[in-house]
């Protein structure tokens, strides 16, 4: 064999031990986060059923979640000319731009009672959102939620107006 050849030969087998004897390697990794726009949720108009008429018999009036408050009745609730102020309840929700979040509102059977000046009382339930489980932030970071309910009116209801105590009703949003 040719010295060359030879030295040729213990250089392969000298790289080829090499490769094989690394044991360990090390490599390294940066950390990052991002913290995004804390989310807010602002009551802009309370929830307002309006001006109600009422009969002998029971009825209920349903506010639908929306910016047009629409109101409609069954049973012995009627509506008189003057509506008064319809509103569903409305507010505004502001975060991270083009983020989604969870829309918490009170369970259908959580009733809220309003109370009257004569101590009579009616109550709130079956509640609704719009939208409904899960909001989208627009590219500035805001949305509109509204809220809506029924309300239930007894038989000859005592005339007046009615509220609910300051606590009201608990709505909540969180990121998803």
């Amino acid at each position: 064999m040719k010295p060359v050849s030879r030295l040729f030969l213990l250089a392969v087998l000298l790289t080829m031990f090499a490769a094989t004897t690394q044991a360990q390697v090390t490599a390294n990794s940066t950390a990052e986060a991002t913290i995004v726009a804390t989310i807010d949720l602002t009551l802009d108009v309370p929830l307002n059923f309006g001006n109600l008429a009422v009969t002998n018999v029971a009825g209920v009036v349903t506010l639908e979640p929306s910016a047009a408050a629409t109101r409609s009745q069954v049973g012995g609730v009627t509506f008189p000319v003057v509506a008064g102020t319809v509103d569903a309840a409305t507010f505004f929700v502001v975060g991270e731009p083009n983020s989604t979040y969870a829309i918490t509102i009170p369970a259908p059977s959580y009733i809220l009672t309003i109370t009257g000046p004569t101590a009579a009382t009616m109550d709130v339930d079956s509640w609704t959102s719009s939208p409904s489980g899960t909001g989208l932030l627009d590219i500035s970071g805001q949305q509109t939620l509204y809220v809506g309910a029924d309300l239930h009116v007894d038989a000859n209801q005592d005339p007046g107006h009615y509220i609910s105590d300051a606590a009201g009703f608990e709505v909540t949003v969180n990121y998803n």
